[in-house]
């Protein structure tokens, strides 16, 4: 009778234990779909949050909501194959006042900030803050979007650096604009201490003629280059986080994104 009794146990631990370890192949199909797609978000939010903190951006006054635009973008662009040199990322915020440092340089691979310094905007776009934003010629407004920073060239302010605007309707009458990287004497803390704010360019992202050298220097040959302002009408498809390259794939680490 023990015996009897103890069969029958064991019969329904079996079962018992089956039945717990089972799980519908359906099921275990929507939970793979659902981790593999939160897995993808997760990947690319830990990338950015990655970058944002080693580079010190936060520190170096850079929000993050517009590192997030600049690098969405950047990785959607780099994916379409137009960019040459993909080591490094510039954004420039005139959300911001012309009196702090608005434009970051950012090595990508070692995940550095290069430099953190001031950017005029265009004279038709605003005093001290930049409101107004055209890709008109003579509006000598400043033109929001993504760039890459192309070709040298020596033109009437000395050694400058094309831009060609990658956003239709926002920014691609760069080039015919003349819209480039120049050296500008009035972007300078003294003009700030003089009247309050920087000088203002015809619509180019004038630097100081102290850093133009390392600013053309590192951006040549097809950067990234993003400008940030307050525009709701801006829009850009390669903020489009649908078609960013896919971080779930076992093989896309964030050193593959390199």
């Amino acid at each position: 009778m023990r015996k009897h009794f103890w069969w029958i146990g064991s019969v329904l631990l079996l079962v018992t234990v089956s039945f717990i370890s089972w799980t519908p192949a359906k099921a275990t199909k929507n939970i793979e779909n659902i981790k593999t797609t939160l897995t993808a978000k997760q990947v690319f939010e830990q990338y950015v949050n990655t970058v944002y903190q080693t580079a010190g951006l936060q520190e170096a006054g850079l929000d993050a909501a517009v590192f997030h635009k600049a690098i969405t973008g950047y990785l959607n662009i780099k994916a379409s194959n137009k960019v040459k040199n993909a080591n490094v990322l510039t954004v420039v915020d005139f959300t911001k006042s012309s009196r702090v440092k608005r434009m970051w340089i950012i090595d990508m691979v070692n995940q550095t900030l290069l430099l953190n310094t001031l950017v005029a905007h265009g004279q038709g776009s605003g005093d001290d803050m930049a409101t107004n934003f055209s890709d008109i010629n003579q509006s000598h407004q400043s033109s929001l979007g993504f760039y890459l920073a192309d070709d040298v060239y020596v033109g009437k302010h000395g050694r400058s650096l094309r831009l060609d605007g990658l956003d239709e309707g926002f920014n691609t009458s760069a080039r015919a604009r003349g819209i480039v990287v120049h050296a500008a004497d009035y972007v300078s803390e003294g003009t700030i201490n003089t009247l309050g704010r920087l000088g203002r360019s015809h619509g180019c992202p004038a630097v100081s003629p102290a850093v133009v050298t390392q600013v053309i220097n590192t951006l040549k040959g097809k950067t990234v280059f993003f400008i940030n302002g307050n525009n709701t009408q801006y829009s850009s498809k390669y903020l489009d986080e649908n078609i960013l390259p896919d971080f779930a794939a076992p093989d896309s680490t964030l050193m593959a994104m390199n």
